[in-house]
């Protein structure tokens, strides 16, 4: 198979932190071969650092896409324009990642589930949670009933984004601090979390949320809680909270009950899934943090040579976005808002079911 030859539009944060570290690593895979940025001195610095002939390195990625070597382009730029960007690329005919969400809105994410069959290209949206080594190894455990059936899960995200906005981290963006897309923080990065756990359960019939109000322009809220109801029964709950610090040790974090045991997440990074069960044994379960971004970049470039399909497709996206919309929808609202399908024409009658209620692990 042959390396892609790839074009890049933005070459901050993003791509030199998260994309770029995996295509180094598969660097038999792929071939850098043009940069773009809108601060050209800044794409201009990167071609250096890797030897890339300046004469490959554009301000406009207009003028990028009239080039024929370019097989594949790579997209990281600010919210608001990635379905600008992509219907662009998508128009010259490059098959293309882009990074989530795919759209800073419902009516630009419709419009984005267009463009593979209107311009014939392949298009992967770089949704690394549902490509991450712990996601995948959860969703095992749990398809394989390890723990029998699923109950209940919560999962709780607390982190301090006005804690990293002086540091040298995607907080200390201004487009992240002052954001032109409804949602702030939790669009940019609950939309990670749901996708995950989107990942995992499947299809979600409804969800309730509650939000409590903040001034700050990066987030709306202070936090958001979310009840979910999973269209294969599970429900549970999903807390962000951007603005504070888990001092309590270990955190909440992902913790799944099913009725022959539970899973436990500390968190993303922490390299080990425990599960436990109700004689008192427990096992713990190694994985890899943040290989997701490897992952997806093996999977688009398995695709573009025909040895396995995109796992995260625009429909895919499609779905994690509507549902952080949908949350936000639910709190403006005060009321339950159907997700992946519409309202169902009657309520459950719970004096009208008959299954047998078997007593859970405890």
């Amino acid at each position: 198979m042959q390396k892609i030859r790839l074009g890049v539009i933005g070459t901050g944060m993003a791509w030199e932190r998260l994309h770029y570290p995996a295509i180094l690593e598969l660097g038999d895979k792929y071939e850098i071969v043009s940069l773009c940025n809108r601060t050209l001195k800044d794409a201009q610095n990167f071609a250096q650092k890797i030897n890339l002939d300046l004469d490959n390195v554009y301000d406009d990625y207009n003028e990028m896409l009239k080039r024929t070597d370019i097989d594949a382009v790579d997209i990281l730029v600010p919210i608001e324009y990635n379905y600008e960007v992509s219907e662009k690329v998508a128009r010259a005919g490059k098959d293309f990642i882009c990074e989530k969400p795919m759209a800073s809105n419902m009516d630009d994410a419709k419009k984005f589930l267009e463009l593979s069959k209107k311009y014939n290209v392949k298009i992967m949206i770089a949704e690394n949670f549902r490509y991450n080594e712990e996601n995948n190894k959860i969703r095992d455990i749990v398809n394989s009933k390890k723990i029998g059936d699923v109950i209940y899960f919560i999962r709780n995200n607390v982190s301090c984004f006005p804690c990293e906005i002086t540091k040298n981290t995607f907080a200390a963006t201004e487009w992240r601090q002052h954001p032109k897309f409804k949602g702030g923080a939790f669009l940019d990065a609950a939309l990670h979390d749901i996708a995950g756990i989107r990942h995992i359960f499947g299809a979600v019939e409804s969800v309730h949320g509650l939000g409590k109000p903040q001034q700050q322009e990066y987030s709306p809220y202070h936090s958001i809680n979310s009840n979910i109801l999973f269209k294969n029964g599970i429900i549970g709950q999903y807390t962000y909270f951007p603005s504070g610090i888990e001092s309590q040790k270990p955190p909440i974090g992902f913790r799944i009950y099913g009725t022959k045991g539970e899973i436990y997440l500390e968190d993303k990074e922490c390299g080990i899934i425990n599960v436990s069960y109700p004689d008192g044994t427990s096992e713990k379960i190694n994985y890899t943090p943040k290989r997701g971004f490897y992952n997806e970049l093996l999977n688009f470039y398995n695709a573009l040579n025909g040895s396995e399909e995109i796992s995260v497709t625009p429909e895919i996206e499609y779905g994690d976005v509507k549902m952080v919309f949908d949350i936000l929808e639910s709190i403006s609202k005060k009321d339950v808002v159907y997700v992946d399908g519409s309202a169902p024409i009657k309520h459950m009658d719970l004096e009208n079911t008959h299954e047998p209620s078997l007593p859970y692990i405890q």
